[in-house]
């Protein structure tokens, strides 16, 4: 028994949604969800080997990268930069302040504000991590131009989705 191929994701653009299965609609290897889930697993796996040897993990990684380029940032507008509630957030931080690499300091100027710096050993962080960016081009078999352009409709997408989810009636 042979069955037809299911559109792929540029012919369903050109394809009414009437046109389509509902079968083809929830094949999980249809589903671009799925494909960023299992591109994010795989980005985390690579991630852990390039990041050993600085002894951080890739979410504390995003968190020293922020810092790098911004400075010292109160925690609710590191939590923005990364999309991290506080609660998530936190356990970061505690984890990267125990291992000498960030402070955390009341705001003198609103005692509700934590501040977020890095120490010395923080700063020096950065040299070694130089490397890492160029073992993750490496590993995606990309090039740049193409990591430019996946990142560029990545953006785009994620826009369109909280546009989306801010227009989506709450249940």
């Amino acid at each position: 028994m042979t069955t037809s191929a299911a559109p792929l994701p540029e012919e369903i653009s050109h394809t009414t949604s009437q046109e389509i299965s509902e079968e083809d609609f929830l094949r999980l290897d249809r589903q671009i969800c799925f494909s960023l889930h299992a591109a994010s697993r795989a980005f985390n796996s690579v991630y852990r080997v390039a990041l050993k040897d600085l002894r951080i993990t890739y979410p504390q990684y995003l968190v020293m990268l922020v810092l790098w380029e911004q400075g010292e940032l109160p925690v609710k507008k590191l939590g923005e930069h990364l999309r991290l509630d506080s609660g998530t957030l936190s356990p970061l931080l505690k984890r990267l302040e125990a291992a000498g690499l960030v402070r955390r300091e009341r705001s003198p100027r609103d005692e509700r504000s934590v501040e977020v710096r890095l120490t010395d050993e923080g700063t020096a962080l950065r040299e070694r991590a130089l490397a890492v960016p160029r073992r993750i081009v490496a590993a995606t078999a990309l090039d740049i131009e193409e990591i430019r352009d996946l990142r560029d409709r990545l953006n785009r997408l994620t826009t369109a989705l909280d546009e989306a989810a801010l227009e989506t009636p709450a249940p």
